[in-house]
């Protein structure tokens, strides 16, 4: 998946079954999302489009109607972002868009199946995202396989934040408690770790851990229909990074 100032274009072989994910931005890209959306059989482009313009793009809980987002991927200038999923065979259509909006750009495309689909490499650590909050191992390993497994009912993501110390750790998880997000902020040490973009239930992505040793908090910002950040609802957790 490449994204660029102006569209997002496919590559690769579309079948179904395993596939590694590549996603990169062209130049300019600053934090830009690579989303694979599985249409619901019936259901047109035009009207996933209308659904991201009536809100859909600010609260991906609305597109369950017309598909599920099977993958949500990194892109940024020269960075390449991996990670691994199942595609079944159907009709997709690859969104992109920059920062915190709605996806602007879009293309269409069919994963045919396999006459022998591939199958993942067996994970060797597993996290579940549930309402609200995440199970799994609290320590990570850098350069293992861990898979990231939306297993709640709504629209989940997973962030990992660095930061200096397991005190400060403790106090970015109470700021985000109490919704001070912007106190929060100042905690943070460093770039956040994108482990999995906001999934619909039932989908995963796994990935080669890669991120630098140390403390994270782990999150999730989605929201609820009231407007209340997941963090508020005790969606995030420490976590540990090591060699």
């Amino acid at each position: 998946l490449t994204v660029t100032k102006s569209a997002i274009t496919v590559g690769g072989t579309t079948q179904s079954g395993a596939v590694n994910v590549v996603s990169t931005g062209g130049p300019g890209v600053k934090e830009a999302s690579a989303i694979l959306f599985l249409m619901k059989p019936g259901v047109t482009i035009a009207e996933v489009e209308n659904a991201l313009k009536n809100g859909a793009g600010k609260d991906p809980n609305r597109a369950t109607k017309y598909g599920s987002i099977v993958f949500d991927g990194e892109a940024s200038a020269g960075k390449k972002n991996e990670a691994q999923t199942i595609l079944q065979p159907g009709q997709y259509v690859a969104l992109a868009g920059e920062g915190e909006g709605a996806p602007k750009f879009k293309a269409p495309f069919t994963v045919t199946a396999a006459a022998s689909p591939a199958t993942l490499p067996t994970p060797e650590a597993t996290i579940r995202s549930i309402e609200f909050g995440f199970r799994g191992p609290s320590t990570l390993h850098d350069g293992e396989v861990v898979r990231f497994e939306n297993e709640g009912f709504l629209v989940h993501m997973d962030l990992a934040m660095p930061v200096k110390s397991e005190k400060v750790a403790k106090q970015l998880i109470k700021l985000l408690l109490a919704g001070n997000e912007k106190q929060a902020e100042k905690l943070i040490a460093g770039a956040p770790v994108g482990f999995a973009g906001p999934l619909s239930s039932g989908a995963y992505q796994q990935e080669t851990i890669t991120a630098k040793p140390g403390v994270y908090v782990e999150a999730c910002f989605m929201d609820t229909q009231d407007g209340r950040s997941h963090t508020r609802l005790g969606m995030e957790r420490i976590i540990h990074i090591v060699k």
